[in-house]
């Protein structure tokens, strides 16, 4: 299966608390091509984990669209969304542990999903290419307590992709891991990409992460507030024309600083009007 893409129109989560509601996502327009990889940057609390959890069909949006592949997912039955899991997406949980069965071999882990019923008509891959693209081939048949957790988490990888998924969905996959670990499941991700054309999605809330993916998305209260393309960042136009400032850009500006665009040869300008301020109880 080569890559699928991702596309997300107006998206609106709403989590449901005892005294009043939460919006964890707040009209999020995002489109993912095929084969791409993305990470989705962000602190915690701010929607990312969310976004990632709709994609795999494992939550429903409060409104808005998304569309993996063909898929429209609000059209899909709980059924469908299960082989859809279980055949075009992939996906990592946070902890490697959540994705793993701890009392089998990782060989044995991979031959349980590739035998599932979930998986049935899938393009399963051989087990032992699945090992070798993870390089985990001579770690196979250990006890998993015998694991280092960077090779937990690429067991965890293997796993998700032993039914050569379209989409990969990875949250925090490198949480918690050393620095060599980490470059190790980062090397593992971009392997999975280019040998087999998956498209990828990760969070994380690590910048020096986010900068080895070619394209960054920053989520900030709900919303696309930023992306990221070979290390530049830029301001991202919604689709009711709003633009979320990079936090450095807001710092220096105050709430009701008046702003405008001028235009130029290289385009436009964000300036700061400079207006005398209007004392206290005096009328305009």
């Amino acid at each position: 299966m080569t890559g699928l893409p991702v596309l997300t129109a107006g998206l609106v989560h709403i989590y449901r608390a005892e005294h009043h509601d939460v919006a964890a996502l707040a009209g999020v327009d995002l489109s993912v091509q095929a084969g791409e990889m993305l990470a989705l940057l962000g602190p915690s609390g701010a929607g990312k984990s969310t976004l990632l959890t709709l994609f795999g069909g494992l939550l429903r949006p409060s409104a808005g669209r998304i569309r993996i592949g063909e898929h429209e997912l609000s059209r899909m039955s709980e059924p469908d969304l299960d082989a859809l899991r279980g055949r075009e997406v992939g996906i990592v949980l946070q902890g490697a542990s959540r994705n793993l069965i701890p009392h089998k071999t990782m060989r044995e882990n991979i031959t349980f999903v590739q035998g599932s019923r979930r998986a049935k008509d899938a393009e399963t891959v051989p087990v032992d290419e699945v090992l070798e693209l993870v390089r985990l081939t001579d770690r196979a048949d250990l006890p998993l307590s015998s694991l280092t957790p960077g090779e937990l988490q690429r067991g965890a990888l293997a796993v998700a992709v032993s039914t050569r998924p379209g989409l990969l969905l990875g949250d925090e996959p490198t949480s918690q891991l050393d620095h060599e670990a980490r470059d190790q499941v980062l090397q593992t991700l971009s392997d999975i990409n280019a040998t087999w054309g998956t498209t990828v999605i990760v969070v994380t809330h690590d910048p020096e992460v986010a900068a080895r993916m070619p394209r960054t998305v920053t989520i900030r209260d709900g919303r696309v507030g930023a992306e990221g393309r070979q290390g530049e960042e830029f301001a991202v136009v919604s689709a009711d024309g709003s633009v979320p400032l990079p936090p450095h850009v807001l710092a220096s500006l105050t709430p009701g600083t008046l702003v405008r665009l001028v235009e130029s040869e290289q385009g436009w300008t964000l300036v700061k009007d400079e207006v005398e301020e209007v004392p206290d109880g005096q009328a305009l």
